[in-house]
């Protein structure tokens, strides 16, 4: 098999939380790996390598998210792993976790086997499974820990629907103990919530719409963190949405307890007004919150309380949203827009861009023990480069996922993926997927 052509990535500002890296430097790709970090023209005497010009861009470690529905097995007329794959590759996303609540659910060695064959296949981003808490997902008996860990997946959950049973979530986090993976926890007191829509708020009132009150989210959050507490398993909250859950799990880590978190960007920078309007696009779960809960949100940000931004990538076919509010499905794409959404964020000074980094790629890795997120030497060279203030707009006609379930489209983000790169391979060249683009090429040839 013939080598892969060095690559020199050159006059970009590399960001790298993990490593402390902040200015001009070069990067050189040998062999699928970081084979060095040099100032500006160190890498010169490399004659044979293709040369990547960052000149005004930001190259950053890839981006590394946590929670991403794809659907596949079972709904691929919403997504497949070749489409959310493909899709995390443009938003500059490199590795990629996949929730279980597919059809049949990711509980068995077989499921999980298949979802990485065909992730392999797409060529795309990295996709790295996360198996189900419980059998069919219905919290009654424990899944096969072992078997789906030797198979390949990287933590467990149930989301989309929480652990009802402690004494289950008790057993679960005792078996992830001895296999030194995390439990991420849907966190929802369903006789709290009562299927409700939106936020329980006065204007949950006025718009005569059931409402899921923020403490049927918190009570499960101190629920989870007792039981860590108590069998020293790991905890990874998803989606946490409200400024109480945040301060509870800066108590818990303050006490010592192995619990990490991650937040949506939607949760961050859209409120429960958006809802005024009945549009299913505003409709998820955790609801939209009232902007003290963002506040809240923000800080935890700010003080290293939130370890990780996560897309909760959640493709719906558009039938399933253009009903009334209260019978649509729930969730919003992700994929294509958190990069640029945190990138608004650091832009307006809310976070710093070292933290936004730190977000998006050490933090997550570091939540499920991952071994990507930095530009360390040596390591896959799993890169992004993005120009920090290059505008665009959301359209339906860009948004590669086969849903377009996004509150998102037509906004003007900042903020654009220049180029991916996964393990050494070249995945998105100019803001276009490289396999298009020879397809296109040879095409044109004929």
């Amino acid at each position: 098999m013939a080598k892969a052509q060095p690559i020199v990535i050159h006059g970009g500002k590399v960001i790298d939380a993990a490593t402390e890296l902040d200015g001009e430097f070069d990067i050189l790709i040998e062999d699928g790996r970081v084979a060095a970090i040099e100032k500006p023209g160190v890498l010169k005497g490399h004659s044979e390598a293709e040369r990547i010009d960052a000149k005004g861009m930001w190259v950053m470690p890839g981006c590394v998210d946590l929670h991403v529905h794809l659907r596949e097995p079972g709904e691929e007329w919403k997504e497949t792993i070749q489409t959310g794959a493909e899709a995390a590759a443009l938003g500059g996303y490199t590795s990629i976790c996949c929730m279980p609540n597919t059809r049949p659910a990711n509980d068995s060695p077989e499921v999980t086997r298949f979802i990485l064959e065909k992730a392999k296949a797409a060529g795309a981003s990295r996709v790295l499974p996360i198996g189900a808490i419980s059998m069919e997902r219905k919290g009654k008996q424990l899944a096969p820990y072992h078997e789906l860990a030797k198979a390949g997946c990287v933590a467990f959950s149930d989301d989309g629907d929480p652990v009802a049973d402690a004494g289950l979530m008790r057993k679960a986090l005792e078996w992830c103990l001895m296999l030194g993976l995390p439990l991420s926890c849907h966190e929802e007191d369903r006789n709290l919530s009562c299927g409700g829509c939106m936020n329980e708020s006065p204007l949950s009132l006025r718009l005569g719409l059931k409402g899921f009150p923020g403490v049927a989210e918190d009570v499960m959050i101190a629920r989870d963190i007792e039981l860590a507490r108590f069998t020293k398993g790991k905890v990874h909250i998803c989606h946490v949405s409200t400024a109480r859950g945040i301060e509870l799990i800066r108590r818990a880590k303050n006490d010592g307890i192995n619990i990490t978190c991650e937040v949506a960007p939607h949760h961050l920078l859209l409120n429960e007004q958006c809802v005024e309007t009945y549009d299913t696009s505003f409709k998820m779960m955790p609801p939209l919150k009232g902007d003290e809960d963002i506040i809240g949100l923000i800080e935890g940000l700010k003080d290293g309380t939130v370890d990780a931004i996560a897309s909760d990538h959640a493709p719906h076919h558009a039938d399933s949203k253009l009903v009334e509010f209260s019978r649509a499905t729930v969730g919003i794409l992700g994929l294509q827009t958190s990069l640029p959404l945190l990138l608004e964020m650091s832009g307006q000074g809310v976070i710093s861009r070292k933290r936004m980094v730190d977000l998006l790629c050490s933090g997550p890795s570091r939540s499920f023990g991952l071994d990507f997120g930095t530009l360390k030497v040596g390591r896959d060279a799993d890169i992004v480069v993005v120009h920090p203030s290059r505008t665009w707009t959301l359209s339906t006609e860009g948004i590669r996922s086969k849903s377009k379930n996004s509150p998102f489209v037509g906004r003007t983000l900042t903020g654009q993926v220049v180029h991916t790169f996964v393990g050494g391979r070249h995945v998105v060249n100019e803001g276009c997927l490289t396999s298009e683009m020879s397809v296109k090429a040879a095409g044109n040839s004929k």
